[in-house]
């Protein structure tokens, strides 16, 4: 469930979870050892946020962790980040736009650069391609910041189911094969229309 999980035995001292425990509600966790919890207490460590012990937050927390336990969300989430990674790859070989494709399981980005030999990125390319997706209904967050120069970032819910994704990557193809600039590394005109998938 948790990435350190993934590294080779690598048990923390700390754990710290925010954002999607709370699905949507502010709420973050700091899980800690007994032992540590003691030392903490012992020298009158005061640990307070705004929202500390609110129990609606706490609730929909442990029922959170209850549905990605009861419905297998975590083996869901590896199977499709499989998916997800080797289908962004196959776009990757296809389309010269792609400099980099990388990230884990339901997580992804994609790199639009001007150049795939110097990874040159290419923020308006990637506006493009976003906007088009967006036409066709799915929004794609562009990462424009000098350091990232054009990613996208891939994240969908990890419920998702594998029709819901490969609908999704199936506007991004038709995207990036209808928007100027892109450099199909194949022959378009000789490609089975994608539109009529979607």
């Amino acid at each position: 469930m948790f990435a350190f999980e993934r590294s080779g035995g690598v048990v923390p001292d700390i754990l710290t979870l925010s954002k999607t425990l709370g699905n949507g509600l502010p709420l973050s966790a700091v899980v800690t050892s007994n032992e540590i919890a003691a030392v903490t207490k012992e020298r009158g460590f005061l640990f307070y946020t705004t929202h500390i012990n609110d129990p609606l937050p706490a609730a929909v927390g442990a029922k959170v962790l209850e549905i990605v336990v009861r419905d297998g969300l975590v083996e869901n989430s590896r199977r499709l980040g499989e998916k997800l990674q080797a289908a962004l790859r196959r776009l990757q070989e296809r389309y010269g736009c792609i400099g980099d494709v990388r990230g884990r399981g339901l997580m992804a980005g994609v790199e639009i650069v001007a150049d795939r030999k110097t990874k040159q990125g290419n923020a308006e390319l990637g506006f493009r391609i976003s906007n088009k997706m967006a036409e066709m209904g799915v929004w794609a967050q562009l990462s424009t910041l000098p350091a990232f120069g054009g990613v996208f970032r891939i994240a969908p819910p990890i419920n998702i189911t594998e029709e819901e994704m490969e609908y999704g990557l199936a506007i991004m193809e038709e995207a990036l094969r209808t928007t100027p600039g892109t450099r199909p590394l194949y022959d378009v005109s000789a490609e089975v229309e994608v539109s009529s998938r979607l």
